[in-house]
């Protein structure tokens, strides 16, 4: 029997680990969490809180599991180094080393990669470690069109715009400035109009495979309104395309991952094993490249991973040993909504420490733990997003309806946006695709 050690504790891994457990390999499952997620402890053999980058703690659990292999969630262990630390205890990973895991960590080595190997769907971009040039670099370069993000981890909300966070160039200085004391340097790109969608890969560092494209919402509120956060929820279609995306599209999304995949192994001789998921925006221009991470998605793991028909434990295990090539990667034709409870004033001033209620068993929709902790009388939330309900169903209108279904049984101080998935914010982003593609704007 597999055992396989998930580290991270997340809605996402809990979605990991439901997909490792319905392998007909019947796996072991071994956690290794910085906090108790009930959902995935139900699911452990055994299981170790500690910190991510406890590398101590992380090495009595590995000698004392054994395990065949792991998997790792989150970014922050990978930006530790974790994968590299675990090599040397015998244990391979789903996940790349903390070199290549600058995919995600810095901003500058992905812009520079796409750019000094002449990959499509780059943008413009200046990287800056101080605030001089800023203000000229915006007024007369990008035209005053820009968008300013830390170079490095930002939990997703670190994206500054213009028109929307930020005003003018002066304003960016001044983020710029404030970014700069808790990054080495800031990244001031051109800002692009258009649809985002996510595709994540799998790589065992020659041979990249797509699962099926999906769209993610970060702003907190119904219309695409209030702050960015991790994400409100996602959805995909059963065809396994997005309304406003052609097959032909995601072909060359795709044929782009695998040039950045050939691009990593050319410049640092080094083999990226894990997940590239890329962040692409639709545009009157084509592709854009926004961003990649090296992982998967949170939520946009919970509408791939549960419509995997392929053996996640078997896929896992051709990444690790470089023959990806000879998997063939399938998923159920299924259309996925994914939508979060959140606790009452997130992101901002979310109520912490609430009780909440739900009745799983009699759910039709996928529950996915993330921010809760299981208590003797029932289950609480803490600061951040609380539960992932996930709808899978032939047609995307009945998965909406399975999942927010789900969320009206809960009770408790939460919000959830109720528009994703909707025919009305479906047609939305149809319309304004159209109108982008005709040059236009809404």
């Amino acid at each position: 029997m597999k055992k396989v050690l998930v580290v991270g504790n997340g809605a996402r891994e809990h979605a990991i680990a439901h997909a490792l457990s319905r392998s007909p390999q019947g796996p072991e499952l071994y956690l290794f969490m910085k906090a108790k997620n009930p959902g995935l402890a139900a699911m452990a053999k055994s299981f170790r809180i500690a910190k991510l980058d406890d590398f101590n703690a992380l090495s009595e659990f590995v000698k004392e599991v054994n395990p065949d292999f792991a998997v790792i969630g989150p970014e922050d262990p990978l930006s530790a180094g974790v994968v590299d630390f675990l090599s040397t205890l015998g244990v391979s990973s789903m996940g790349p080393v903390k070199e290549l895991a600058k995919l995600e960590t810095s901003k500058t080595f992905t812009r520079e990669l796409l750019e000094n190997n002449s990959i499509p769907a780059n943008i413009m971009f200046r990287k800056f470690a101080s605030t001089d040039g800023v203000k000229e670099y915006i007024e007369n370069d990008l035209n005053n069109e820009f968008v300013v993000k830390p170079d490095g981890l930002t939990g997703g909300k670190g994206v500054m715009v213009s028109g929307e966070h930020l005003q003018n160039a002066d304003e960016a200085v001044e983020y710029c400035r404030e970014v700069l004391k808790t990054h080495p340097s800031a990244i001031v790109e051109e800002k692009i109009e258009g649809e985002e969608f996510s595709l994540m890969c799998f790589s065992d560092g020659k041979t990249v495979k797509a699962m099926p494209p999906v769209q993610d919402h970060k702003r907190l509120l119904p219309g695409d309104q209030g702050p960015n956060t991790g994400g409100m929820g996602s959805y995909s279609y059963a065809d396994h395309l997005l309304q406003f995306l052609t097959k032909e599209e995601v072909e060359e999304s795709e044929k782009i991952v695998q040039m950045t995949c050939d691009a990593i192994r050319k410049d640092t001789g080094k083999e990226y094993k894990g997940i590239m998921y890329a962040g692409f925006m639709l545009t009157k221009n084509g592709l854009k490249l926004l961003e990649y991470n090296a992982r998967f998605g949170d939520p946009e793991a919970m509408n791939v991973l549960p419509i995997m028909k392929s053996d996640f434990v078997e896929v896992c295990e051709a990444v690790i040993n470089g023959t990806l090539d000879q998997m063939t990667l399938s998923f159920d034709n299924k259309a996925t909504v994914c939508k979060y409870v959140v606790p009452d004033g997130y992101p901002k001033n979310p109520a912490a420490g609430q009780k909440i209620e739900l009745d799983e068993e009699n759910s039709e929709a996928l529950v996915f733990h993330a921010a809760v902790d299981q208590k003797d009388d029932g289950l609480y939330m803490t600061t951040s997003r609380a539960i992932g309900f996930v709808g899978i169903a032939d047609d995307i209108g009945e998965a909406e309806r399975i999942a927010e279904d789900a969320i009206k049984a809960v009770k408790g101080p939460v919000f959830h946006r109720e528009d994703i998935g909707t025919k009305e914010l479906l047609q939305k982003r149809v319309s304004h695709m159209e109108a982008v593609r005709n040059g236009k704007t809404l």
